[in-house]
C-alpha cells in the first residue's frame, strides 16, 4: 500500500521548475562547475579555453526517514480504510519532502552563502568583470502611482505587479564574470509568495487589464515573458518581513540543486515479525539519503516590499 502511495505523490510542480536533480554515489558531491560559461569570441590566435574557477560547492547527503506504527487492534477494527488514508498521507509527505528542503533554502537564502562566497540573496555579488550585482532588492511600492494605495501587508494589485516587474528587471540584467548578459534569453518566470500574498499575487499575474489610475506594470512585460505565481505556505516567515521571491524557470541551470544518493526505500515490521510478536503492532517506514544546495543565484531575486 505504501509503495503505491509513494509512486503517485511526487510533490509540487515548482520543485522541478527551480532546481536541478542530480544523483549521487558517495557521501558528498562537489559542484565545481558552478561558474559562468564563457561567451563566444572571435577566433584570434587559437582557442582561449576557460576552465572551472576555484569557486565550488560541496553537498553532503543526509539520511531522512518517517515511520508509522499501527496497533494490531486498530488494524483489525479498521472499517473505513483509515489505515490506507494514513499510509496515503505518509506517501504524500514523502512527495513533498523536496519542497520542505528547498523552502528552507529560500527562507535562509539571505543569510547563507552560495558558491561565490556571498549570501545566496545578496546585494553585492561580484565575479570577475561583473561589478556588484544584487538579487536582494527593496521595492518602495509607495512610489508607484495608484489611486488607492495598499500597504506592505496588503499591497494593491498594481503595486505588486510593479514589484514583480522590478525583480524580473534585475534578473534579466545580470551579467557574468566577463560582463556578458546571462539572462538575455529569459522567457519564463515563477513568482513564489507566502500564502499571505496569495490573492494579490494571483491577481497580479493574471492577464493584466487596464486599471483606472494607471497602466499596470505587467501589462507590457507579459507580452515578452511568461509569468506564473504560486503560494508556498512554508514561506510564512517571509511574509513577516514583507518578502517574496521570483525565479527564472527556463534556464538549463536552476537556482537550487537536489541531490539523491538512494531511491526511497520501503521497509516494514509486519505480519510474522518479532516486532509484531513483542508489541502487538506493525511498523511501516520509508527512508532516503539526499540533500539540497544553492545553485545559480543569478536565476533568483528576493523582493522586500517597503
Amino acid at each position: 500500500m505504501l509503495q503505491r502511495a509513494l509512486t503517485v505523490n511526487t510533490g509540487p510542480a515548482w520543485i522541478d521548475a527551480v532546481s536541478n536533480f542530480f544523483t549521487s554515489d558517495q557521501a558528498s558531491e562537489e559542484y565545481a562547475w558552478l561558474t559562468n560559461t564563457p561567451a563566444m569570441r572571435e577566433w584570434v590566435g587559437g582557442r582561449n579555453a576557460k576552465g572551472f574557477t576555484e569557486n565550488n560547492l560541496t553537498i553532503a547527503n543526509k539520511h531522512y526517514e518517517t515511520t508509522l506504527e499501527v496497533l494490531l487492534k486498530d488494524l483489525r477494527r479498521d472499517k473505513i480504510d483509515a489505515l490506507q488514508m494514513r499510509i496515503n498521507e505518509m506517501g504524500r509527505r514523502a512527495g513533498t519532502h523536496w519542497a520542505s528542503l528547498l523552502s528552507t533554502l529560500i527562507i535562509n537564502g539571505a543569510a547563507t552563502t552560495c558558491y561565490d562566497g556571498q549570501y545566496f540573496f545578496d546585494t553585492d555579488h561580484n565575479e570577475g568583470d561583473s561589478g556588484d550585482q544584487s538579487n536582494d532588492i527593496s521595492v518602495d511600492i509607495s512610489a508607484y502611482p495608484v489611486a488607492t494605495a495598499g500597504s506592505v501587508t496588503l499591497p494593491a494589485v498594481a503595486e505588486f505587479q510593479y514589484a514583480i516587474a522590478k525583480a524580473i528587471e534585475a534578473i534579466v540584467g545580470f551579467v557574468d564574470d566577463q560582463g556578458e548578459p546571462m539572462n538575455e534569453d529569459a522567457s519564463q518566470f515563477l513568482v513564489m509568495v507566502p500564502h499571505a500574498y496569495m490573492n494579490v499575487a494571483l491577481q497580479a499575474v493574471a492577464t493584466p487589464v487596464q486599471v483606472a489610475e494607471t497602466q499596470t506594470a505587467l501589462q507590457a512585460i507579459k507580452q515578452a515573458f511568461g509569468i506564473s505565481a504560486i503560494a508556498n505556505p512554508r514561506l510564512s516567515t517571509l511574509a513577516d518581513s514583507y518578502q517574496f521571491a521570483v525565479f527564472r524557470t527556463d534556464s538549463f541551470l536552476k537556482s537550487f540543486i537536489r541531490q539523491q544518493e538512494t531511491t526511497i526505500s520501503y521497509k516494514e515490521k509486519a505480519e510474522g515479525s518479532d516486532y509484531e510478536f513483542d508489541n502487538d503492532a506493525h511498523q511501516y517506514g520509508i527512508d532516503v539519503w539526499r540533500n539540497v544546495g544553492y545553485g545559480f543565484w543569478q536565476n533568483s531575486c528576493l523582493v522586500t516590499l517597503a
